[in-house]
């Protein structure tokens, strides 16, 4: 089904397509709902690139979740925008304990610095063999718009793709990402990254 003819379903249908896996559905969910989300996200948090996070985190929860939906409980919209609120107050938590952690002495707290730049040089690893096995297309989106600081508009710009196309590439990749780390942190430690052959 063309881009064009999803302008025409109604949300509960999106939400159908997307529990079968259609990110074209998801690209318009978005077209829909992004703004509203990204209002609700950036009343919560106060912070632009926080509430791109949530929003972003919140749509990949639609994604997963869409199969449980349940059109009788509530309008997508109202659904949506639960998942951005949860995750918005989640990122809220979260910066708050980031905060609040008290400060060791010293000699623990450098001892601490050291075990954290090592799990983090790991982290960065794990991440860098999972962006390695994406088709080249999604992880091109995701090095521009993370480590290139790229907005979605740019992006499209730049290489030359509708936005739709865009959006759909960065859930998509985001979403096989996660899947890859979770992956990796099941067999442990060592990474050996395999091409993707899509």
């Amino acid at each position: 089904m063309a881009r064009k003819e999803f302008v025409h379903l109604s949300d509960e249908a999106l939400v159908a397509l997307l529990a079968r896996g259609n990110d074209t559905a998801l690209a318009e969910l978005y077209d829909r709902f992004g703004r509203s989300a990204f209002g609700l996200a950036l009343r919560v948090l106060r912070d632009e690139k926080l509430a791109e996070d949530a929003v972003q985190e919140a749509f990949l929860s639609a994604w997963r979740g869409a199969v449980s939906f349940q059109a009788e409980r509530a309008k997508v919209s109202t659904w949506l925008l639960t998942l951005v609120h949860r995750r918005a107050v989640d990122i809220v938590r979260r910066e708050e304990r980031r905060r609040t952690e008290p400060i060791e002495g010293v000699e623990d707290a450098q001892g601490d610095a050291t075990d954290e730049q090592a799990f983090l040089r790991l982290q960065r690893e794990r991440v860098q063999g999972a962006l390695r096995q994406l088709p080249d297309t999604q992880r091109e989106a995701l090095e521009l718009a993370y480590y290139g600081g790229f907005t979605q508009s740019e992006l499209a710009e730049r290489l030359g793709q509708p936005i739709g196309t865009i959006k759909s590439r960065m859930f998509t990749g985001l979403n096989r990402l996660r899947e890859l780390l979770v992956e990796s942190e099941m067999q442990g430690d060592a990474w050996s990254p395999r091409p993707s052959t899509t």
